[in-house]
C-alpha cells in the first residue's frame, strides 16, 4: 500500500496560539471526549498501529511454525513480542512515529519497529521472516478487523444495549398507561404508552442482533491475492491453509478470495446495519420529543440542569434528544458513505479505502454519542399519565372505530338494523368532538343486543387499548 504520511513541513500551517495549545479540531475530541474515549482504545491511529503491530508479530510467529529452518522461540521471546501489542503505550506511539519519518511508509514502519524489537530474544538474525511474503494490505485489512470488532463488541454493543433495555424497563413499567394514539398527527384508536415503547425496543433489539452476528472478515494472500511470492519462496507449504489457520488463529473468518485487498463487504454489511439501528433510534428520539411537546412526559429538572433557554427561565428543553438526532445524522452520513465506497475498488487495488476507513471512528463516535444522549434523557422523564388521561377523555370519537365494528360483527350474526355501520358512525364523528353521553346516546339507539350494548356502554377512551398491555410481554 502506497504510504500514508503526515504533510511535509513547507506545506503546513503556520503556528497559530490555538494550535500550539493542544485545541482539538472536531467535537469529538473535545466538547464529547468524555463519551467517546472509550474508541480511541480500537479506532484511532494508535490503535491502528498497535493492531498493525499485533498482526505482524502473530505472523511471524506462525512463520517459525512454516518456514523450513526458522529459529523457534521460547516461551519468554513469545511473551517479550506479544508484550510489544500488550504494552502498547505512548512511548510505543513515539517511537514508531520516529520510524516513519524515516520510512515514509506507515506500515513498513511497523515492520522496522517489530524487525528492531527482535533483538536479544532467539528470533534475532530472523528479521527476513518479519511482513514475509506481505503487502501492506494483508496486514491492514487484519488490523482493520481486529479493530472494528473491538470497538463494536467491546464498546458500541454494550452501550446500545443498555440504552435498549432501559428502554425495554420503561416500556413494561408504562405498559397498561393508555393514550391517545396520534395516526398523521390526528386522534386514532388509543394504544398504551408501554406498547408503543415496545415496538421501538423491539425494532432495536433486532438490529443489535444482527449486529452481533457480525462477520469479521480477514486475508492474508499477497499482493494480488495469489500467493504468487509465498509460492516462489516456498513451493511445499500448503499456503492457503497457512493463510486460513492464521486468519482463525486471529479469532477471523477467512476470506479464501480477493484482490490486493480484503474486499470489505463485511463492513458494508456492518455499517448498514449500524446505520439501521440509528435510524430507529432517530425514529424513537422525535417520537419521545413529541411527546414531551405534548406534556406525556414530564423532564425531571435535575437531569437537564437549571438553564433551559439563555432568556426564557420557564423552559426545561429535550436537548439530550434533539442532541442524539443531530449525531445520528451526522454518524449515518459517515456509515452510508463507508458502506457504498469501501465495496467498490478499481481493478486489482486503489487507495481510497485507505483514506476512507479512517473515518471509521468518527462514524461509530457519533452513533456512540447519540446512545448516551437518548440513555440520559430517558432517564430524565417522567411519565404524566393525567395529561394523557385529559385527552383520552375529550377525544370520545375516537370509539366511533369500536362502535362500527361491533355492528359489522353484528350485522353478520344477523342482528337487524345494522346495516351501514360505518356510514352512520361517520356521521356522528367525522370532524367532530364527541363526549361521553353523545356516544352512549348513540350507542343506545342503534338497537344491539343488551349484553353487546352494556359492553359499549362500558367502554372508555382510557379501556379502549385491545391487547396493547399484553403485548409488550412479546420483549421477553
Amino acid at each position: 500500500m502506497p504510504a500514508v504520511t503526515s504533510a511535509p513541513a513547507a506545506a503546513r500551517p503556520t503556528s497559530t496560539p490555538l494550535a500550539d495549545a493542544g485545541i482539538p479540531l472536531g467535537a469529538l475530541d473535545g466538547r464529547y471526549r468524555g463519551v467517546v474515549a472509550p474508541l480511541v482504545e480500537h479506532l484511532s491511529e494508535a490503535a491502528l498501529n498497535r493492531e498493525r503491530v499485533h498482526v505482524e508479530v502473530e505472523w511471524l510467529l506462525h512463520l517459525t511454525r512454516v518456514v523450513p529452518g526458522a529459529p523457534q522461540p521460547t516461551e519468554q521471546d513469545v511473551a517479550t513480542l506479544r508484550d510489544l501489542v500488550e504494552g502498547f503505550d505512548a512511548d510505543s506511539v513515539a517511537e514508531l512515529a520516529a520510524t516513519e519519518r524515516e520510512t515514509a511508509h506507515d506500515v513498513k514502519a511497523v515492520e522496522y519497529y517489530v524487525a528492531r524489537h527482535l533483538e536479544g530474544t532467539s528470533l534475532e538474525g530472523a528479521e527476513a521472516l518479519v511482513h514475509f511474503c506481505c503487502t501492506s494490505e494483508d496486514v491492514n485489512n487484519l488490523a482493520y478487523a481486529l479493530m472494528v470488532r473491538g470497538a463494536v463488541t467491546q464498546v458500541w454493543l454494550p452501550a446500545a444495549t443498555a440504552l435498549v433495555d432501559a428502554l425495554a424497563d420503561l416500556a413494561r413499567a408504562s405498559a397498561e398507561v393508555p393514550m391517545l394514539a396520534r395516526t398523521h398527527g390526528q386522534p386514532a384508536t388509543p394504544t398504551t404508552l408501554g406498547k408503543e415503547l415496545a415496538v421501538l425496543a423491539h425494532r432495536l433489539r433486532r438490529q443489535l442482533r444482527r449486529v452481533q452476528g457480525a462477520e469479521y472478515l480477514g486475508k492474508i494472500n499477497g499482493a494480488t491475492g495469489t500467493f504468487g511470492a509465498h509460492v516462489v519462496a516456498l513451493p511445499d507449504v500448503d499456503w492457503p491453509a497457512v493463510g486460513r489457520t492464521f486468519v482463525e488463529h486471529l479469532g477471523l473468518t477467512w476470506n479464501p478470495l480477493t484482490t490486493q485487498i480484503e474486499s470489505h463487504d463485511w463492513q458494508a454489511e456492518l455499517y448498514a446495519d449500524l446505520a439501521r439501528f440509528n435510524r430507529v433510534l432517530h425514529n424513537l428520539c422525535t417520537d419521545v420529543w413529541s411527546y414531551v411537546s405534548v406534556g406525556y412526559f414530564r423532564q425531571q429538572l435535575g437531569a437537564h440542569g437549571s438553564t433551559g433557554s439563555s432568556t426564557m427561565p420557564h423552559k426545561v428543553n429535550p436537548i439530550r434528544f434533539e442532541n442524539a438526532e443531530a449525531n445520528l445524522e451526522v454518524s449515518n452520513a459517515l456509515l452510508d458513505v463507508l458502506a457504498s465506497t469501501l465495496t467498490t475498488s478499481r481493478l486489482q487495488r486503489d487507495l481510497t479505502d485507505s483514506s476512507m476507513q479512517r473515518n471509521i471512528g468518527t462514524a461509530v463516535g457519533h452513533s456512540l454519542l447519540a446512545v448516551d444522549n437518548v440513555r440520559r434523557g430517558l432517564a430524565g422523564l417522567d411519565v404524566a399519565e393525567d395529561v394523557m388521561a385529559r385527552d383520552l377523555d375529550a377525544t370520545w370519537e375516537v370509539l366511533g372505530e369500536a362502535v362500527q365494528s361491533v355492528m359489522r360483527a353484528q350485522a353478520v350474526a344477523g342482528v337487524p338494523g345494522m346495516d351501514e355501520p360505518y356510514e352512520r358512525v361517520k356521521e356522528l364523528t367525522r370532524g367532530r368532538r364527541v363526549d361521553g353521553p353523545a356516544m352512549h346516546e348513540f350507542v343506545a339507539g342503534l338497537g344491539l343486543p343488551d349484553d353487546v350494548a352494556a359492553r359499549l356502554a362500558a367502554l372508555t377512551p382510557a379501556t379502549y387499548t385491545g391487547l396493547a398491555s399484553r403485548l409488550v410481554d412479546e420483549l421477553g
